[in-house]
């Protein structure tokens, strides 16, 4: 059946034509592709450094792809009609995963620089390697790691993929597929993910371990994704595109989950935090040891104070997510975190006495951070910024909140 939705401008509804949106695939991909060498002659001379910020930055941009994957999944299992002119905007996040394999590699075959346990004399004289061994090989470290960018991929261009071609023959029975296959989505989803943190972070300190810790990450890949859903919708609406199709009432309804999940990322990580202390096992106290009887510190008390108390107490002003400057400001800021907890979860595994800034932290970060932009603003050049014909589309034109 063809659905009848709204007529909408097509200068509101395409990325646009003028200012530096359509320069972005081209100069982002330079800027990339800079960065990467950068960090790669870095990486001559101290590859264990550059790897590690290579780490930390690769992780950032895909926690940002995978919380696309997460926001656009669930909005098709709950069937939510307000989130449908913002979804594409995450589409497009979500459609950048199959990049990240690609950008993979350089970890892949940097392997033994990173990962303690992948060396075996360390392994022959530690009895918790050795026990953990049948799971912490490099061999099946590789194939579960193509399995997860497998499961990413085909999720992310499916529902890209699909959803755009909906735009295009207005069949309501695509929308009802994409709901239909969300719970099997978000379960594989669900379980890569927290294997994959297990693996690219966790693994970094062998002998430490939480259970939650997949959950942990997962919160912070959301808090990312939120925040850039904002600047990208303040972006485009300031050059023209996506008036009155994303309104405060949307806005206010993305700071009210950036709330949310900043409470449930601070809840979380008390959680991990209290039940070690309060265990007090000193194979799991160890990596709490490490980030607060060191140099590291004051760094945790920033994360601590940055992630949760500063942007809780900003985000409770229902004015501050219904106004441009805060919004911004906040988002900003709380990506900014998310960059912190990320180098505070790989960094003291390798500056044991505290913090050591270096330029790879930053060629590498403009290095994935370029190639990710380059892709994500060609995907989004491609099509609508809305799903023109999803049969929701109304409801969310005309959303209020309650």
């Amino acid at each position: 059946m063809e659905i009848q939705t709204p007529s909408l401008p097509s200068d509101r509804v395409a990325l646009p034509n003028q200012g530096i949106w359509r320069r972005l695939p081209t100069l982002g991909m330079a800027i990339g592709v800079v960065g990467l060498l950068l960090t790669g002659l870095l990486g001559k001379g101290h590859p264990a450094d550059a790897l590690h910020s290579y780490l930390v930055a690769f992780l950032f941009f895909l926690s940002l792809g995978l919380g696309g994957l997460f926001f656009v999944v669930i909005q098709f299992l709950v069937r939510a009609g307000w989130s449908v002119t913002i979804r594409r905007l995450a589409e497009h996040v979500m459609a950048t995963l199959p990049l990240f394999a690609l950008l993979f590699i350089p970890i892949a075959l940097g392997i033994h620089e990173i990962y303690h346990w992948t060396h075996a004399d360390a392994v022959a004289h530690d009895p918790i390697l050795q026990h953990k061994a049948p799971y912490l090989d490099a061999g099946l470290f590789h194939l579960r790691a193509i399995v997860y960018f497998v499961i990413w991929s085909a999720i992310g261009l499916y529902y890209w993929r699909t959803s755009r071609r909906q735009d295009e023959i207005g069949e309501a029975s695509i929308t009802r597929r994409l709901q239909n296959l969300s719970p099997l989505a978000i379960i594989l989803y669900g379980l890569s993910q927290t294997l994959a943190a297990f693996d690219w972070l966790m693994s970094l300190d062998p002998h430490w371990f939480s259970t939650i810790f997949g959950v942990y990450f997962f919160a912070g890949s959301v808090v990312g994704i939120l925040a850039v859903l904002i600047l990208l919708a303040l972006s485009l609406q300031r050059a023209g595109a996506l008036h009155e199709l994303v309104t405060w009432e949307h806005y206010h309804d993305l700071g009210k989950l950036l709330f949310g999940f900043t409470v449930f990322w601070a809840y979380i990580a008390f959680s991990q935090f209290m039940l070690i202390w309060y265990a007090n096992i000193p194979e799991e106290t160890e990596f709490f040891a490490a980030r607060w009887n060191t140099g590291w510190k004051s760094t945790s008390i920033a994360l601590a104070l940055g992630h949760f108390v500063l942007p809780f107490f900003v985000l409770l002003l229902r004015d501050v997510k219904r106004q441009r400057l805060g919004l911004m400001v906040v988002s900003i800021w709380l990506l900014a975190m998310h960059y912190l907890d990320l180098y505070w979860l790989v960094m003291p595994n390798l500056h044991h006495d505290g913090p050591a800034l270096a330029l790879a932290d930053v060629t590498s970060l403009i290095g994935v951070g370029g190639l990710f932009l380059a892709v994500l603003t060609r995907l989004m050049a491609k099509g609508a910024l809305v799903p023109m014909k999803d049969p929701r589309l109304a409801e969310s034109l005309l959303f209020e909140n309650a």
